[in-house]
């Protein structure tokens, strides 16, 4: 739909197809981006766990047929959705994974804000000097960091996963941008790096584990994590016991909400405006949280 479709109607249907998801800011975030904007938005949660090919096709269908702008995805289908779509953004297709859908005259285009916005998130922590980072997970979220780095020109990129097959394919999509390669084991991973970043759910509530021993952890080194829920996970709290400097899940919140939100509409959210959502929704998340 045009901008001057959704200026005349008012009404903005999104969601986000995914499990577990009830700890997702997404809701307040676009909700309050659209209103800021004229809009009357609605985003539903579609939580629907272990779903398979043929029920993430009725998902879509129903997304394709019921008024949706379009719909943000997550674990554990990034990946699952893709050969469901009719057509992908070149960015979703080189990677295999996809975390928005985007209607438009009954088609649905699969994108990924992810890397747009992790980019826009991780970029005042990488070095003019070079650098080399550790990536923890090579499922939709970890691929997406990966091909982010490799776009701000980090040439030395070491992918760890508990899957082997899962992290040499990742490499593989990457050996045309970058120096990515597989790491045999976080040790590997983490000899001589400036950053690590956590791709994996490891972490997000109710899990309490972390990804990598905090005996591994040092001070010269950038710990961000893409979960953020807590806002400062196992990870990252060890990490800062460390002097490390740390990066939470808040930016890429914010930012690959704010492209998805644009890819919907065609309109330029206030990025303030969904900060704002999203402090206030881990705000009550917290509370809530604590009372229980």
């Amino acid at each position: 739909m045009s901008k001057r479709g959704y200026a005349a109607s008012k009404k903005l249907l999104t969601g986000l197809i995914g499990a577990p998801i009830a700890h997702s800011a997404s809701p307040a975030m676009h909700e309050r981006a659209a209103e800021a904007l004229g809009l009357r938005g609605h985003y539903q949660l579609i939580e629907v766990a272990g779903a398979d090919a043929a029920e993430l096709r009725l998902m879509l269908e129903g997304v394709r047929r019921l008024g949706f702008a379009g719909v943000n995805v997550t674990y554990p289908y990034k990946e699952a959705v893709v050969p469901l779509l009719d057509a992908l953004a070149p960015g979703a297709a080189s990677m295999g994974a996809v975390n928005t859908v985007v209607v438009r005259d009954g088609r649905l285009t699969g994108h990924n804000t992810d890397t747009t916005g992790f980019a826009r998130a991780v970029a005042p922590l990488l070095a003019p000097s070079g650098n080399a980072v550790a990536v923890i997970g090579a499922g939709g979220v970890g691929k997406a960091i990966a091909f982010a780095l490799a776009s701000l020109k980090v040439a030395d990129i070491r992918i760890f996963d508990s899957e082997p097959a899962r992290a040499e394919k990742l490499a593989s999509l990457l050996a045309r941008q970058s120096g990515a390669r597989v790491a045999g084991s976080v040790e590997d991973a983490l000899d001589g790096a400036t950053g690590l970043v956590n791709g994996t759910p490891v972490g997000m509530l109710p899990s309490r584990d972390m990804p990598v021993p905090a005996a591994l952890l040092r001070p010269d080194l950038w710990v961000a994590d893409a979960v953020y829920s807590p806002l400062i996970t196992p990870l990252l709290a060890a990490a800062r016991e460390k002097s490390a400097r740390i990066m939470t899940g808040r930016e890429l919140a914010i930012y690959q909400a704010a492209d998805a939100f644009e890819l919907f509409t065609g309109l330029v959210p206030s990025t303030e405006v969904m900060g704002e959502a999203f402090d206030a929704a881990m705000a009550a998340r917290s509370a809530a949280y604590q009372a229980a």
